[in-house]
């Protein structure tokens, strides 16, 4: 919005010249979010917790230890972090690319869904919400419209073509396959952070670095001059997603301020699947899908936890961990909550640079 009412007058006033360069308003769009979570962030789980009463219910079957130290505390915290993202969004990215309106949608439909599930969980005090099928049915409608457009925007051959990392010019020409892969990519990396979000703090943070990791990639997929010296496929209109990506950073900045342990609001699954869809359909646009799974690892390693402990148990009647996610499985073996939320991160910064490493290493 402010790209559009003052860039024109850049003539007049030489300062507004500013608002032609993608770093100064990804600034400002972290900057918005950060600073907008820290206002509203007190007053909004103030208002959460007197219409939840209870909070968001506790599984029976998980670690003993949150029945205790989890107890009331309120969900839905992922409204805090959308907030900050739509304004940081809207307010200074350029609204006329249509890559900025496809990851809005993924993001604020992923949200609602979110939401719902969130809702009948706290107003039933019934931890399992949306039934999975309607759930994922909802997931793949949203997920679908936004290929399709992704796929109208793309040029050719990048619209039905999976690039592959290391190497520069090699692409695989999916076809129309390419469409449910990429809503595969968006509803896997979607519920991937809602099996990551489990202790304060934990999934906030890796999805803030890999927001950051993937702001960078837009920026240079974007650019035709880095796309060109670091070889790697150049998308038209992508560069702009770095501001989406600020905002996702200074929204998550915001939201962590309160989340910290012991957390104060949850994110719940209005936060979770909306900030994992983000990822993922960012991934789909830049043509870093397969970078995705590196960059976050970390969620990969819990859905595999939790696929692995699933497949275990009905084939053999035995589980391979203690308990899944994995996080869970490490509460089991006596690690305190911080030093697991910490150590995640750490491995969440490693797989990020490694997965950044394969702009160079073609």
């Amino acid at each position: 919005m402010l790209y559009h009412l003052l860039y024109p007058l850049a003539d007049e006033f030489q300062a507004f010249n500013l608002f032609r360069y993608l770093t100064f308003r990804t600034g400002g769009a972290i900057l918005t979010a950060m600073v907008l979570a820290f206002w509203i962030g007190e007053p909004l789980i103030n208002w959460l917790r007197a219409k939840q009463g209870k909070g968001q219910p506790i599984r029976d079957d998980g670690p003993e230890s949150h029945l205790l130290t989890k107890r009331g505390t309120p969900t839905m915290g992922g409204f805090l972090i959308l907030i900050g993202i739509g304004v940081g969004t809207l307010l200074w990215a350029d609204l006329t690319n249509r890559y900025v309106w496809t990851v809005l949608l993924v993001t604020f439909g992923f949200g609602l869904i979110g939401f719902y599930d969130d809702y009948l969980k706290v107003t039933k005090q019934n931890p399992k919400g949306v039934p999975g099928k309607l759930k994922l049915a909802l997931q793949i409608v949203i997920a679908g419209i936004a290929a399709v457009w992704i796929n109208s925007i793309a040029a050719p051959p990048l619209n039905t073509s999976l690039a592959v990392p290391f190497f520069k010019d090699v692409l695989f020409d999916l076809g129309w396959f390419m469409l449910p892969f990429a809503v595969f990519v968006m509803i896997g990396a979607s519920n991937a952070v809602n099996l990551t979000d489990g202790l304060d703090g934990l999934a906030i943070v890796p999805v803030m670095i890999a927001g950051a990791s993937f702001g960078l990639i837009t920026y240079l997929v974007g650019n035709t001059v880095f796309a060109n010296y670091l070889q790697i496929h150049y998308v038209a209109g992508s560069g702009e997603l770095v501001v989406f990506c600020g905002a996702l950073l200074g929204a998550g900045i915001g939201f962590l301020w309160f989340n910290a342990p012991p957390a104060m609001v949850f994110m719940g699954d209005t936060g979770s699947l909306s900030l994992g869809g983000a990822l993922g359909t960012i991934s789909v646009i830049v043509k870093h899908e397969l970078v995705l799974a590196i960059i976050g690892g970390l969620f990969v390693l819990e859905t595999v936890s939790v696929m692995v402990q699933v497949a275990s148990f009905k084939l053999t009647g035995k589980r391979v961990f203690r308990m899944a996610p994995l996080h869970h499985h490490y509460e089991k073996k006596g690690w305190k909550e911080p030093t697991i939320v910490i150590r995640f991160w750490i491995v969440a910064v490693i797989l990020a640079l490694a997965g950044l490493s394969t702009l160079k290493l073609r």
